[in-house]
């Protein structure tokens, strides 16, 4: 990473980042060249390569930036002290103001594995890495609430997410983020019932 003397991140990286970012995730990884990337960061390419090699490692570091975000949001919520089952409906609900939020354009991290199926491409493992994160997190949660192993929970909970992500941006989002709250809850009571505490 490119710091100035006094340690800060380039400025001319952080603006390729966000200018990629915004690109990236609005109209497509592949759809996006390095050329207009350049353009709307106002560097040039010479600045683009010294700070990001290729393409490939600009879109691994706007991945890794968007992960960022989410374990932030996360760690919120896991800071909070809550009981587990308050704090993964703190996390759906946070998944579900970004589905409600303007530009929605669905998860950043399953448009780009669309984009490179490879499983040993870069951008591919940066995508399985967070998903492997963020299923082991909730998967932690869900140990602590209930009895009943809690693997098979955080697999369902990751897949309502996914569902919810991509019907987020083809129907009503409000409709869509109803249903995944509802069905969280129907995980938790699930846990939380007779066959839960069992």
């Amino acid at each position: 990473m490119a710091h100035h003397a006094r340690g800060q991140v380039s400025e001319a990286r952080s603006r390729l980042l966000e200018t990629a970012t915004r690109l990236f995730y609005t109209e497509g990884i592949h759809a996006v060249g390095i050329d207009r990337i350049v353009a709307e960061a106002k560097v040039t390419r010479a600045t683009l390569y010294r700070h990001f090699p290729g393409k490939e490692d600009l879109v691994v570091a706007y991945l890794q930036a968007v992960h960022r975000l989410d374990r932030d949001q996360v760690g919120e919520a896991l800071d909070s002290g809550r009981p587990a089952a308050d704090i993964l409906r703190a996390i759906a609900e946070s998944i579900a103001d970004g589905i409600r939020s303007a530009g929605f354009r669905g998860c950043a991290f399953l448009n780009a594995v669309a984009e490179y199926p490879d499983p040993e491409h870069p951008v591919h493992k940066a995508v399985l890495a967070h998903r492997e994160w963020f299923l082991r997190t909730i998967t932690d949660l869900l140990a602590q609430v209930g009895e009943t192993p809690p693997e098979p929970a955080g697999r369902h909970f990751v897949m309502l997410r996914d569902g919810a992500m991509a019907e987020g941006c083809l129907a009503d989002p409000a409709e869509v983020c109803d249903t995944f709250l509802q069905g969280v809850d129907g995980i938790l009571q699930h846990r939380t019932g007779p066959k839960g505490t069992a």
